[in-house]
This record gives C-alpha cells, sequence and structure tokens, in this order.
C-alpha cells in the first residue's frame, strides 16, 4: 500500500453539531496523521473553485452555497491507501445512504448538509487542498 496524503473538509453542518472531534478520532483512531489542520470560512468565489467539477451540474450552487453558509474544518491526512481508505470511511454521498458506521451513515442528515468532504483521487487533492491551504 501506498502512503499518501488526503483532504478532508468538515462541513458548517458538522462544525455547527461540534462533531468536529469526533469525527478527526476516527481518522487517528484508523491510523491516520494529521499533516495540517485549520478552521475555515469559504468565500463564494473560493467554493466556486473548490466545487469547480460540479460547476455544470444542476446542484453547483447549493453545494457552493452551503459550504460557505459558516465555518468548516479542513485538514490533510496522510496513511497508507489514503484517498480511497478514507472515502470508504465517510460513506456515500447522500447520507440516508450511507452505511451505518460510516461518518455519514452515523451523523449525515441529506445530501449537502453530509458532514464532510474528502477528496476523491490524488488530482483532487491537490487541487482542492491547494485552494485552502493555498
Amino acid at each position: 500500500m501506498a502512503v499518501e496524503q488526503t483532504l478532508i473538509v468538515v462541513k458548517p453542518d458538522g462544525f455547527k453539531r461540534q462533531l468536529t472531534g469526533k469525527i478527526l478520532a476516527r481518522f487517528e483512531e484508523k491510523g491516520f496523521q494529521i499533516k495540517n489542520l485549520k478552521s475555515y470560512n469559504f468565500t463564494k468565489e473560493k467554493a466556486q473553485e473548490f466545487y469547480s467539477v460540479h460547476k455544470d451540474k444542476p446542484f453547483f450552487g447549493e453545494l457552493v452555497s452551503f459550504i460557505s453558509s459558516g465555518t468548516v474544518v479542513a485538514c490533510i491526512l496522510e496513511g497508507n491507501n489514503a484517498v480511497n481508505t478514507v472515502r470508504l470511511m465517510i460513506g456515500a454521498t447522500k447520507s440516508f445512504e450511507a452505511a451505518p458506521g460510516t461518518i455519514r451513515g452515523d451523523f449525515g442528515l441529506g445530501f449537502t448538509d453530509n458532514i464532510i468532504h474528502a477528496s476523491d483521487s490524488p488530482e483532487s487533492f491537490i487541487k482542492e487542498s491547494r485552494v485552502i491551504f493555498g
């Protein structure tokens, strides 16, 4: 297995519900190392850049609006097969389809208000982490 990095973002709903510590603990317990961590407030422009891969989809405006609606916590995680493992740990995008035991399955309430974002590829990690961490 290759050691790699990935990005997670605890979305405004997770931050407001004070779930950040519980979420980060799951990744640490799995063996991931936190390499960078910050609270962040997306501007509309930064949110559009962050979600640019979805710009032609009907839900783009909703994504941008939601992620910029409050404070998020962004974290770069490092570990074995980080991108795929983290995606498995967070569960399906639609919280109501996410399996119990996954972060979204345990805490998520909907589609955009699904607690957490995670990069879906090494390329996405590079692009997304640059938006937040420079």
